[in-house]
């Protein structure tokens, strides 16, 4: 889209790919800043470019109109509509200054939504709040779903997955040779996300293509070693798909005939279809598709091998990482699945409780072994008295879903990075519990719920559709305040230490990296400094899993 030269005044930047104009805006309490909406960093991955590795945009020269926010891509929406576009891969600056004595922290957004859904507009990440502080902020759109993960074998159709991984590496690369233009430190990068959005930093961390591009990382509950970061069976997955669209004798296709049926289906048709049972859940096949071990190398190779093997030696070791999650992750699951599933579910545990363990520790188990285990896993989380059926069993699955999927992978990456001479771990537990303005646990449980849910510290970071203006004198903007403080001075400094950390803590008391002992910031009503929640069930599970090295 050509700039309007009837727009006055105009807020024009030269950027390596051509001129963009953006526009001034005030954010929710006043802030002034500068924004830039829908800047392409790749050529739009329609027609023969569907479910292949990004390429770089075109450059341009007459300026482009950047004022308005771009697509979501391509989706399915909850209510169970299509939205978006497959034309998606566009990129949004937010700055507070254009000009100032010197460059701004430069804060690059990856948004979650288990790589099926999400955006990077202002309907979910209004940067008003971030607009605060003198930083750049940037939210990058990557296709999800079919359109972003879709992975075939055969290296002759040039499709090994990880197109949205890629878009995201495109769009980080972009950023960084463009940071200068906007007013942005090129060398004091941040990149973090939020759930997959975690995930997704953290397989740039683990990405040598990634190195230098970002210089310390925020990881808000989620990582590549969760179990539903990663797809173990996107080549079957893709075979699925096809077969459930219609193709006839999908077993004797080859990939070529699979990729060019599933090339001409129209886009919303590979976005309706949830193909995940409850029996492959309970394995650990929790999204349909999503990033993958790649079947080959490429030179856009992604991710070659399983994320667990490339931790020792990831130059994302180097660079420190602020990282935790919320105190009641698993409470999510709770809305998500309706009481009957989630019986269901619990019924199957019960009588197959060694389906409680990770789906590759029940692998190479012995069945004996395998269910005695998974008995002390059952034991931990349910008891032996209540009915696992029961209302109180259901609250026990979600704890037992925070510690799996969410807090062990957390202690894991930890341990991975316990080199403190290397660069800080510094880690947190969101614990702020709001009636009105923890809008996921709302949007899950009712309004009557109570806990911190997966995604609950999202409404303390970003204005959305979701948000209203408060009252500065009301907690939930104290809160605000204090998230946007730890996570600015830690994209600044390194440390996330600020004066509304300091100024709560004892002053013989400070948030120090992580190194032995596994101590948090407890970000609640007031913080603290305390013992990491469900400790001691964690050191269990570490117990259980290393089991299958001592076979």
């Amino acid at each position: 889209m050509k700039y309007n030269s009837s727009f006055i005044p105009p807020i024009r930047v030269q950027t390596e790919s051509g001129p963009v104009v953006g526009r001034r805006r005030t954010a929710v309490y006043g802030d002034e800043y500068v924004s830039f909406e829908r800047i392409p960093y790749a050529l739009p991955p329609v027609g023969r470019l569907r479910f292949m590795p990004p390429l770089p945009v075109t450059p341009w020269t007459e300026p482009l109109d950047c004022t308005e926010k771009g697509p979501k891509p391509l989706q399915m929406h909850e209510k169970k509509f299509i939205e978006g576009a497959e034309d998606c891969l566009y990129l949004n600056v937010y700055a507070r200054k254009l000009h100032s004595p010197k460059p701004l922290p430069l804060l690059v957004y990856f948004f979650g939504g288990g790589f099926e859904i999400g955006d990077a507009t202002t309907d979910m990440n209004g940067p008003d709040y971030f607009m605060m502080r003198d930083v750049v902020v940037v939210t990058i759109s990557y296709r999800v779903g079919a359109l972003g993960f879709l992975s075939l074998n055969d290296p002759a159709v040039g499709v090994p997955g990880n197109a949205g991984l890629k878009d995201q590496l495109l769009g980080l690369q972009w950023i960084s040779a463009n940071a200068s233009s906007f007013n942005a430190d090129p060398n004091n990068v941040t990149a973090f996300g939020d759930s997959a959005g975690a995930a997704s930093v953290h397989y740039l961390m683990l990405n040598p293509k990634a190195e230098g591009l970002f210089h310390k990382a925020i990881l808000q509950s989620g990582n590549a070693l969760c179990p539903w970061a990663v797809c173990p069976k996107a080549t079957q997955m893709a075979r699925r798909l096809a077969d459930q669209l219609g193709m006839d004798n999908v077993d004797a296709a080859t990939d070529a005939m699979i990729l060019d049926y599933l090339q001409v289906q129209p886009g919303h048709r590979l976005m309706e279809n949830r193909q995940i049972n409850v029996s492959e859940l309970l394995d650990g096949f929790i999204i349909q598709l999503g990033p993958t071990v790649e079947p080959y190398e490429t030179d856009h190779c992604v991710l070659a091998k399983n994320p667990s093997d490339l931790l020792a030696t990831a130059w994302g070791n180097k660079i420190p990482v602020l990282m935790g999650g919320t105190s009641f992750e698993g409470l999510m699951v709770f809305g998500v699945m309706i009481s009957k599933d989630l019986k269901s579910v619990l019924k199957i545990l019960k009588n197959q409780p060694q389906r409680l363990l990770p789906f590759d520790l029940q692998r190479v188990l012995p069945r004996v072994t395998a269910r005695k285990l998974g008995l002390s896993v059952q034991a931990m989380y349910f008891g032996t008295t209540a009915p696992m059926e029961s209302m109180e069993g259901e609250v026990n699955f979600c704890e037992y879903i925070s510690d799996k999927h969410f807090w062990l992978p957390i202690m894991d990456v930890i341990r991975s990075r316990q080199d403190p001479s290397l660069a800080p771990t510094y880690l947190y537990c969101f614990d702020y519990d709001s009636p009105t303005f923890n809008h996921v646990r709302i949007k899950c449980c009712g309004k009557d719920s109570v806990g911190t849910c997966h995604y609950d510290d999202h409404s303390y970071l970003w204005f959305g559709n979701f948000s209203w203006k408060l009252q500065k004198d009301m907690p939930e903007y104290l809160t605000i305040e204090r998230m946007i403080d730890i996570v600015t001075t830690f994209a600044e400094t390194s440390d996330p230490n600020c004066q509304s950390v300091l100024t709560q803590l004892h002053p013989t008391i400070k948030w120090k990296p992580i190194v032995d002992d596994f101590e948090c910031l407890n970000i609640s009503d007031t913080i603290k400094v305390m013992e990491v929640p469900n400790l001691k069930k964690l050191k269990m599970w570490e117990k259980i899993i290393k089991t299958k090295y001592l076979l």
